[in-house]
């Protein structure tokens, strides 16, 4: 299947019929609402006067794109259920199946079974029942929502969640924060379903096949809530009290401390949740601390944007900002269309200046052996610096040219050597001690789709190293790279080399905008997480945002020929409900088909 350019490897389609839906986001905003922020409060009389309590019933519904992406806020849905009675329900549009696995081999479908029963049981702990998954893929880290849009089928997802919101008639939506820099597409995205369908999910006009010939009646939510991450330092029982304003949007923020102790639990919250996060082992999550502090000073709240309020979006002044990067504008596009022009204020961040190198020719190929010899590498030694972490470690890296292949040298000091991983296990190498080198040919992408990223490990099982493409044009084989590594003995560090052919990246080289970034990632454990992670541009995602990459001016380089880029290949196989006996055994409980798929009279 190709869409907007882009060849999806899905399998075939199950059946699942298209609704229509009026256009997504064209509507006015609401006019501005009550500001309070006191917690969600369940109407029973509104329930009463439109759908009717049934057993799918919720009175919050988070929306996330993965498992996990609720931990943020598990201290909270546990004491709402608690201390008001608060029933809470979850969407999670993929089953992470693109994400690593600290734990087993075990990847893609396979992989996402897995993570949805670490999801249903740390959920649990919180008394969280019913989790539904729309069966989309995880395909790999990116920052852009247009792209996971596309490779989601936007329209399609819209409708499954709006389906979702009028069959379990949430009072409170939860969503992610929207806004796009420094995380991920699918969050974001994920984020931007669940604001559209608080809106769509009470209008009769929008997918109205769901009304017409499923039986569903319109609801409207009374609450949009966002997760917000710019309070997490500030801590104590009294900062959730306090009046607050998201410095981005200016809407309303609220906080939910979670020192509260739990009656059912005989601990804070914040304990009960770090138990619960500790369940999601493929994630790594097990290595974080059993113990969370004591101390009520030292006891964070868990943050919220207030988007809406009884039915209807809050206001805030608009702060338009000049001379946007496309991702960012194609983000302000999307908020002004939906009536909430605030969500982009200052949305692109102030990038710091690009670093700049020139990639020297030379007359001899260096020898792929891990070591520098003499006038392989005469060009400049390129700093690598803390991206995120602590100084484990130290790197740097020079890179030459010779003909059409470009050659990378890293060298690593390091004082541990992290998880040994199969030779064939190099997918998500950052779980370790890898190196990572993402070139951009035409110094012009958005995203990662359009460049070549490849992950190296520097040892293996096997002993030698081992190298593979990741979220980039070409997922999957490293096919025409060549790599090779020294590791010291007694251990202190290793070298990696790689030769990269420039006709294998995804178009023609640009040689005056050739842009790259060289990082490193390191482990001091065996369980597979990393502590610390080093750049040539160490700024926000910087292994996934081509905007953050250097400039590399090839020398006298003149490319050989033409051809046209290349369409990405991105996977598209999804774990399936179908195969989920959880999600099917909920289905016949609560009479609400798998995957947000058509409900049958």
């Amino acid at each position: 299947m190709t869409t907007g350019g882009i060849q999806v490897e899905q399998p075939a389609a199950r059946g699942v019929r298209r609704r229509t839906v009026l256009a997504s986001g064209l509507a006015a905003a609401f006019l501005v609402g009550d500001t309070s922020t006191d917690g969600p409060r369940p109407d029973p009389s509104r329930l009463a006067a439109g759908a009717p309590r049934n057993a799918a019933h919720t009175d919050v519904l988070f929306i996330g794109a993965h498992p996990d992406d609720e931990t943020m806020n598990l201290a909270t849905f546990g004491q709402w259920r608690e201390e008001l009675g608060l029933s809470t329900s979850i969407i999670t549009i993929t089953r992470g199946e693109g994400g690593g696995n600290a734990v087993g081999p075990e990847e893609g479908p396979q992989l996402g079974l897995i993570r949805e029963a670490e999801e249903r049981e740390a959920n649990a702990v919180m008394g969280i029942e019913n989790i539904y998954y729309l069966d989309k893929p995880d395909f790999w880290y990116t920052l852009s929502a247009p792209l996971t849009a596309r490779i989601w089928d936007a329209q399609d997802t819209l409708a499954r969640v709006v389906r979702l919101v009028r069959s379990v008639t949430p009072d409170t939506i939860v969503v992610m924060d929207p806004r796009p820099f420094n995380q991920h597409g699918g969050h974001q995205f994920s984020a931007r379903l669940g604001i559209e369908a608080f809106r769509l999910a009470g209008d009769p006009l929008a997918f109205p096949d769901q009304l017409v010939l499923e039986g569903l009646q319109p609801w409207r939510p009374r609450r949009l809530l966002a997760q917000n991450y710019g309070f997490d330092a500030v801590l104590g029982p009294a900062a959730a009290e306090a009046r607050r304003i998201d410095p981005g949007s200016g809407l309303p923020v609220i906080g939910v401390w979670s020192g509260v102790r739990s009656r059912e639990h005989g601990a804070t919250w914040a304990q009960v949740a770090r138990d619960a996060t500790r369940l999601y082992v493929t994630q790594g999550f097990a290595a974080k601390p059993a113990r969370v502090p004591t101390d009520s000073g030292q006891i964070g709240s868990e943050w919220f944007t207030v988007l809406a309020e009884d039915g209807r979006y809050l206001e805030a002044p608009v702060r338009r900002q000049p001379g946007l990067k496309p991702l960012y504008a194609e983000f302000a596009g999307w908020a002004d269309r939906l009536g909430l022009p605030w969500l982009a204020n200052g949305a692109q961040p102030d990038y710091p200046a690009n670093p700049r190198t020139v990639i020297p020719v030379v007359g001899r190929a260096p020898v792929l052996d891990g070591t520098e010899r003499p006038g392989e590498y005469p060009g400049p030694e390129l700093p690598l610096a803390v991206w995120q972490g602590d100084d484990r470690c130290t790197a740097t890296a020079k890179v030459s040219r010779h003909g059409d292949d470009l050659y990378v040298l890293v060298k690593v000091n390091d004082k541990r050597k992290g998880a040994v991983l199969a030779a064939d296990d190099v997918k998500r190498h950052w779980r370790t001690d890898s190196v990572e080198i993402a070139i951009d040919p035409r110094g012009d992408s958005d995203n990662t789709s359009t460049t070549l990223k490849t992950g190296i490990l520097p040892y293996t099982a096997a002993g030698g190293p081992a190298a593979e493409r990741d979220a980039d044009n070409r997922q999957g084989a490293a096919n025409g790279i060549q790599v090779a590594s020294v590791v010291t003995e007694p251990y202190r560090g290793y070298t990696v080399e790689a030769r990269i052919p420039l006709g294998d990246l995804p178009a023609p080289v640009d040689p005056a905008r050739f842009a790259m970034n060289i990082m490193v990632y390191n482990s001091d454990t065996d369980d597979k997480t990393g502590q610390t992670r080093l750049a040539w541009s160490p700024y926000g995602s910087a292994q996934a945002d081509p905007y953050v990459w250097g400039t590399a001016t090839l020398e006298n380089y003149h490319p050989s020929g033409t051809r046209q880029p290349t369409a990405p290949v991105i996977p598209g196989t999804a774990a399936r409900s179908a195969d989920s006996p959880a999600s099917l055994a909920q289905a016949k409980r609560l009479n609400v088909p798998i995957a947000g798929g058509p409900t049958r009279r």
